[in-house]
């Protein structure tokens, strides 16, 4: 055996042994050429036993991950197990955001810097926005100094805090879903072999998978809760429903399920339930039937989101007929079964104001029936005195009669409920002849009738007559009448949007009304002298108007009638004695001179030379 024989098989004796290239290299070989056969064979082993070593690693890897279910720790065990792996000095990863449209720093191992790991990069932007626009690896032995790439201020300044040279990234992607990028870098020039950059890019495989998955898992679990909720939402909606339960209850039901406040509208703005921090005491809540939340819902018929105010509405409607609007607050982004909650709830608070309202409506048609029966004089008084004890009012105790009057604007069936809501307890309020009517228990009409026009205010121009007080046994019908023609007056004097009785308005009540009643209007103010006169055979209507004719002067009126000037004094001291002791004031006066006039041309005779006057 020659010496290259003895080098040969010293060369095999040493790679069977598992030597290292070292004391291959060290072998005596004449010709070098078995010498150098051997190297390659060592190389190509440790490079197998590299590829094995870095194999068995992404199997323990992909096992590593299989096991994790929290996202967080999945991001951190990808960023460990790369820069163990590499064994750069740092390694860290990106998330793509499709709504911002660029990545952001999710995870980082061996990083220092603060501002390096909050740095966001736009496609296109750096090595990683790069990578992320076109999909493909990239790799840089000293990135701040490499003019392949679109430095930023931003990026630089991160990447230059953390003190990286070297970086190299590759993109995490499943199919055609870009998640994200995987990086390994270090803080010293030092370039990345092709066997780097394929284990950090099977790396950034397995770990694009397990994101994608995880992701996926989170979406079954929400989709899994969304679904619960709903079923929840359905059960406690529909619970709700059997058990006879009012809106109160669905906007309760719904601020719990959801988490925030909640407030219902009805169809003209007004709020009629509210539950949780509603801001119906803010000074702005007027304006929450304005806000653009519910605008945006009034216009596109769907559930409306406002982001700046963090408002979510949706219209509650029958079909054909808006009911209200459901406003609620303070529950942030809604996902896909917590809007189909709100529009369940949507649903079923229609139902409820549609039963409330079939409900209120058949309560109404009975009350205006009485309403109508009363002022109509129809009807027996004793089962009439029974309806209205039915509906909560007193027979016996004198009561007011109101006329409501509103102009085109107003709704007469909003005017109807409203009325009802604002008269108060005692009361009955109904639909006479084409007006709305309310019977109120007040012994003063005119006070009453000023309330009720106020608060009716809101609705726009209501003007209010009112007439009595009357017991529901006497003449209702009479009363009714003389308010009819005050709520008449009141538009004729200019005082539409304001309430008043015939009492207050007096002769212009007469002189302006539609169908004046000349005789009630006589009863009215000379009524006790008839009355006296008819009973005594007396003569104080006659002196009346001597006197008012003579100027207020008892001589002269003495001298008219051919009596004695005492007889007269006696005569006026009886009628302050039926009329009041007020009678001579200028107004009473001038009613009284109205009347007289009234009853003479009534009775067929000429109206007085002069006019009436005040004394």
């Amino acid at each position: 055996m020659d010496a290259h024989d003895d080098s040969a098989m010293a060369l095999l004796r040493l790679l069977a042994e598992g030597a290292p290239a070292s004391e291959l290299g060290a072998v005596e070989d004449p010709g070098g050429e078995a010498r150098e056969l051997a190297l390659r064979v060592r190389a190509a082993f440790d490079s197998r036993r590299r590829r094995e070593a870095e194999l068995t690693a992404l199997v323990e890897t992909a096992r590593d991950l299989a096991s994790l279910r929290d996202p967080s720790g999945i991001l951190e065990a990808i960023v460990r197990r790369a820069r163990a792996l590499i064994g750069t000095d740092v390694s860290y990863l990106t998330l793509y955001d499709p709504e911002a449209g660029d990545t952001f720093m999710r995870a980082t191992d061996g990083s220092v810097s603060v501002e390096f790991q909050t740095v966001r990069l736009s496609l296109g932007d750096g090595l990683g926005g790069l990578v992320a626009s076109t999909h493909k690896p990239y790799w840089s032995a000293d990135y701040l100094h490499d003019s392949r790439f679109q430095h930023t201020g931003t990026i630089d300044s991160a990447v230059g805090d953390e003190g990286l040279v070297s970086i190299c990234g590759t993109p995490l992607t499943v199919e055609d879903e870009f998640v994200g990028v995987l990086f390994a870098a270090n803080r010293s020039p030092r370039p990345f072999s092709p066997d780097q950059v394929a284990l950090l890019g099977s790396l950034a495989a397995l770990a694009a998978v397990s994101i994608v998955q995880t992701r996926t898992a989170d979406e079954v679990r929400r989709h899994t809760a969304g679904v619960e909720r709903a079923a929840a939402a359905h059960d406690r909606f529909a619970e709700l429903v059997l058990a006879g339960g009012g809106f109160d209850d669905v906007t309760k039901a719904l601020g719990d399920l959801l988490g925030g406040w909640v407030v219902l509208l009805d169809s003209e703005g007004e709020c009629l339930s509210t539950h949780g921090d509603a801001p119906t005491d803010d000074p702005r809540a007027g304006a929450l039937a304005d806000s653009p939340v519910v605008r945006m819902t009034q216009a596109s018929g769907r559930l409306a989101h406002d982001e700046t105010g963090d408002r979510w509405a949706i219209g509650v409607k029958a079909p054909q007929t808006p009911l209200g609007v459901l406003v609620l607050g303070g529950v942030g982004n809604l996902d896909d079964a917590d809007r189909r909650t709100v529009e369940r709830a949507s649903v079923v608070t229609a139902l409820v104001l549609l039963f409330e309202r079939t409900a209120a409506e058949a309560e109404q048609r009975v009350r205006t029936d009485l309403v109508a029966d009363l002022v109509s004089g129809r009807g027996d008084p004793q089962t009439l005195a029974g309806r209205a004890r039915g509906e909560g009012v007193d027979p016996t105790v004198p009561h007011a009669v109101l006329v409501a009057d509103a102009d085109d604007q107003v709704p007469r069936r909003t005017l109807l409920l409203a009325a009802h809501a604002a008269a108060g307890p005692g009361s009955v309020v109904g639909e006479h002849d084409g007006r709305v009517v309310a019977l109120i228990p007040s012994g003063d009409p005119h006070q009453a009738a000023g309330e009720l026009a106020r608060r009716l205010g809101r609705l726009g121009r209501v003007s209010v007559g009112a007439a009595g007080p009357v017991g529901l046994a006497e003449d209702v019908p009479a009363v009714w009448a003389e308010a009819v023609r005050t709520v008449s007056a009141l538009g004729s004097l200019g005082l539409a949007g304001t309430g008043a009785s015939s009492a207050h308005l007096g002769f212009a009540g007469l002189v302006v009304g539609s169908a004046p009643d000349v005789d009630g209007y006589v009863s009215a103010h000379l009524g006790p002298l008839l009355d006296y006169d008819a009973k005594r055979g007396s003569e104080l209507v006659k002196t009346l108007q001597a006197y008012f004719d003579a100027g207020g002067s008892p001589r002269h009126a003495a001298t008219q009638l051919h009596v004695h000037v005492n007889t007269v004094s006696q005569r006026l001291e009886r009628i302050s004695a039926l009329l009041g002791p007020h009678w001579q004031q200028p107004d009473p006066a001038l009613e009284l001179q109205l009347a007289l006039r009234l009853r003479r041309l009534s009775a067929g005779g000429s109206p007085a030379t002069s006019p009436p006057r005040r004394l």
